[in-house]
């Protein structure tokens, strides 16, 4: 019998796991070999903690990544946390050896700051909050050695990482990448739906665009199907099984894909691709385009316009849209909705 892809951890669950384990060393006096962690999805995980050290004031650990079946570069690094009491209340997250260090603009994270994400800072400051106590002072250094050289085979050196990898992770899970099981899943979501009475199906790029679609659209959850890049494969998944209307729900990256007329839209096949966005805009009536040229990131690029953002974003979903619809020879009505990393409906259009 064929067994599934097994999961893995993200660098940010693991950044989070050694520090709480270098607290508990702290607070216990003792090291630790194993801690568990709540991650963000409510899933509670266990690390082994591979290396650990005891000062006075202050303890190290660190915990092997275990990226499970996904080809992840980082998988087998070492991600160690060192957590030092501090008088000021509250917790200080830095990077150390082998973590990138933010010099563009246009990323989730400040210019001149570690490149240690949102979310993973919120786990990693909550798990030692939960050891040392709410309010208590500590400084948290996570490092990784040969991220520097890790670095080398990932996006950092031109997004404009320097220095080392990024702590990410939204979820604190990674999902194995298989183009089958991927597409199995979407022939699946669409029968279940199919099955359920459904007419219309929501297809969304992920998981965050799946949350902030449920909350707009009061719509059974049946109707929801995660195609992630499998955009023209769930279209035709779609005409196949008959629906009468598409919803796609996305972000500003892979919409722009779409709106190009890019069906698989993993950054593996295909990139951003900034001068086609500056164009959009161009064409919107946006004067200044020259600033946005110099765009990092599709995220950047968004935060580069002004007033114009609603038009721009709405013109993107429009193209996205009647590329489509194209592609699924005019037999689905299609409409298309751009959110922001935080819900908020950027542009909408349908076909």
């Amino acid at each position: 019998m064929k067994r599934g892809l097994r999961t893995g951890y993200t660098t940010g669950a693991c950044a989070a796991a050694a520090a709480k384990a270098a607290a508990l060393a702290l607070a216990l006096g003792r090291c630790v070999e194993e801690v568990e962690l709540l991650l963000p999805t409510g899933v509670k995980a266990h690390f082994r903690i591979h290396r650990r050290f005891l000062g006075r004031d202050e303890a190290f650990c660190s915990v092997i990544k275990d990226a499970g079946d996904d080809p992840d570069v980082t998988n087998g690094a070492e991600i160690c946390a060192r957590v030092k009491r501090k008088e000021e209340p509250g917790i200080s997250i830095e990077g150390g050896e082998g973590v990138g260090k933010v010099t563009k603009p246009g990323l989730e994270v400040p210019v001149g700051e570690a490149a240690i994400n949102p979310v993973p800072r919120k786990m990693i400051a909550r798990a030692v909050e939960e050891v040392l106590g709410h309010g208590v002072g500590a400084r948290v250094e996570i490092s990784v050695p040969r991220g520097e050289e890790l670095a080398h085979k990932t996006l950092n050196p031109r997004l404009g990482i320097v220095g080392g990898i990024s702590i990410l992770g939204t979820t604190g899970i990674v999902i194995p990448y298989s183009k089958e099981a991927c597409t199995a899943s979407i022939s699946l979501g669409l029968n279940v739906a199919l099955a359920c009475g459904c007419r219309e199906v929501i297809l969304t790029t992920g998981r965050r665009s799946e949350k902030f679609a449920q909350r707009r659209l009061k719509l059974p959850e049946e109707c929801f199907i995660q195609m992630g890049d499998f955009v023209g494969y769930a279209l035709k998944g779609c005409v196949r099984k008959g629906f009468r209307k598409a919803v796609i729900w996305g972000m500003i990256g892979k919409l722009s894909k779409l709106a190009r007329g890019v069906f698989y839209t993993h950054s593996s096949a295909s990139e951003v691709d900034l001068n086609f966005l500056a164009e959009v805009a161009k064409g919107c009536g946006v004067r200044d385009v020259g600033r946005l040229r110099e765009a990092v990131t599709a995220h950047h690029f968004l935060k580069l316009l002004g007033d114009e953002r609603e038009e721009v974003c709405s013109r993107i979903c429009l193209l996205a849209a009647e590329r489509a619809w194209e592609y699924a020879g005019g037999f689905l009505k299609i409409e298309v909705v751009m959110s922001d990393n935080e819900g908020n409906i950027l542009g909408w259009a349908s076909r």
